[in-house]
C-alpha cells in the first residue's frame, strides 16, 4: 500500500544489536504495534531494526514520539500495554493543539519528582504545568476527572518535598461526607476511622515508600492522617497538605481549611466537580472557592480534561459519555 496524498511516510532506525529490546518494545505478535496503529490511525511496517510509519503528519510525530519512549523504556522495563497507552496519551497530548516547541513535553522547565522508589513525570501538557505549579505556588487547586493523576501527582510531590526536608509532615485531610462525619461509631483510633476515605492517598504512599515505612511514619505522626471536621482551630507549619475530594467540602469547610496553612507549608486541594456527594441544597466549598479565589495572586489553579486521563482507555469513554449525557439531559429541561 503506497502513502496517500494525505499522508506523510517517516523511517525510524533502531540498534540492529538490541533486537531483545525491540521485541520488548513490540510486544507478543506484535501487539504493542497495533495498539499503536489502532490508537493513531497509522500502519507501522517493521523490518529487524527499521520502522516505517505512515498517517497524517502530527500522527505520525506522535508515532516516532512514542515508539522512541518504548524503547529508551526497553532498558528497564518489560513494555506492558499500559506503557503504551501511558505513552500514547502523554504525547498525543503534548501534540495537540501545542506548538513545536512544546512538543518535547516542557523542555527544560519539566520538574520531575524524585523519590526513593523511583522518578515521577508528568505524562502530558496539564500533568506537567500541575507539578510544576505545585514546586511554585505555596496553594494549588487540581481540578478535573478521575484518572487524571491529580491525587498521585501530588502524592509524589508531598514525599520529595519530605524526603529533600523541605517540610517535617505530610498531612492528608478528606472529608467524610459517607459518614456524615460522624465517625465514632467506626472501631480504631483516628488513623483507623478515616483510612477507608483516604485509600487512594496510601496507595500512592505505599508505592512510594513502601508499606513499613509508611507505617512507621504514620506511627511518628511524620504522616498525618484527619477528616477534615477535625482541622478546625489548628495552624499547619511546615506541612505539605494534601485535601483530597474537596468538591464535598461546604463553603464554611474549605474556608476553615484554607486558613489553616502555616508558615512553610504547601497545600494542594484536588477535586472532580462531576462527583459531588453533598445534599442537594448545599453547594460546594471547592466551586465556591474557585470563584471566591480567581485571580487572588499566590494561588495555582489546573484544570484537567477527559482528554488528560491516565488511566485504561475506557475510563476516557466513560468520562466523555457521562458529560455527553449531562449536558443532554441539561438540554432537555431548559
Amino acid at each position: 500500500m503506497s502513502a496517500r496524498p494525505s499522508q506523510v511516510s517517516a523511517e525510524l532506525l533502531f540498534d540492529a544489536d538490541e533486537s531483545q529490546r525491540l521485541v520488548n518494545m513490540n510486544g507478543p505478535f506484535d501487539a504493542h504495534l497495533r495498539q499503536i496503529e489502532l490508537r493513531l490511525g497509522i500502519e507501522i511496517r517493521n523490518r529487524g531494526n527499521r520502522y516505517q510509519l505512515l498517517g497524517s503528519r502530527q500522527d505520525v510525530r506522535v508515532g516516532e514520539a512514542v515508539l522512541n519512549q518504548l524503547f529508551n523504556q526497553t532498558l528497564d522495563d518489560v513494555i506492558t500495554t499500559e506503557h503504551v497507552h501511558l505513552a500514547l496519551t502523554e504525547h498525543s497530548a503534548d501534540l495537540s493543539g501545542a506548538p513545536d516547541s512544546a512538543a518535547s513535553g516542557g523542555g527544560h522547565d519539566e520538574v520531575v519528582v524524585r523519590t526513593k522508589r523511583g522518578v515521577v513525570r508528568g505524562r502530558g501538557m496539564q500533568q506537567k504545568a500541575y507539578l510544576k505549579a505545585i514546586a511554585t505556588y505555596d496553594l494549588n487547586f487540581g481540578v478535573g476527572p478521575a484518572g487524571t493523576g491529580k491525587t498521585y501527582l501530588a502524592v509524589a510531590s508531598a514525599v520529595q518535598a519530605l524526603e529533600r526536608d523541605r517540610v517535617r509532615r505530610i498531612v492528608l485531610v478528606r472529608p467524610a461526607v459517607e459518614a456524615g462525619e460522624k465517625l465514632g461509631f467506626l472501631p480504631g483510633d483516628m488513623a483507623d476511622k478515616v483510612s477507608p476515605y483516604l485509600r487512594p492517598l496510601y496507595d500512592a504512599l505505599y508505592e512510594m515508600l513502601g508499606f513499613e515505612r509508611v507505617e512507621r511514619l504514620v506511627e511518628k505522626s511524620v504522616i498525618e492522617v484527619a477528616p477534615l471536621a477535625f482541622m478546625r482551630g489548628r495552624t499547619l507549619n511546615e506541612s505539605f497538605i494534601i485535601l483530597d475530594e474537596a468538591q464535598n467540602t461546604s463553603v464554611e469547610q474549605m474556608k476553615m481549611f484554607l486558613t489553616r496553612i502555616g508558615f512553610g507549608s504547601v497545600a494542594v486541594v484536588t477535586g472532580d466537580m462531576t462527583q459531588i456527594d453533598l445534599p442537594k441544597h448545599q453547594a460546594s466549598g471547592l466551586k465556591h472557592a474557585l470563584s471566591v479565589l480567581a485571580g487572588v495572586p499566590g494561588i495555582s489553579t489546573t484544570l484537567f480534561r477527559k482528554e488528560d486521563v491516565v488511566r485504561h482507555p475506557l475510563v476516557q469513554a466513560i468520562v466523555q459519555a457521562y458529560e455527553e449525557h449531562e449536558l443532554a439531559d441539561q438540554a432537555s429541561r431548559a
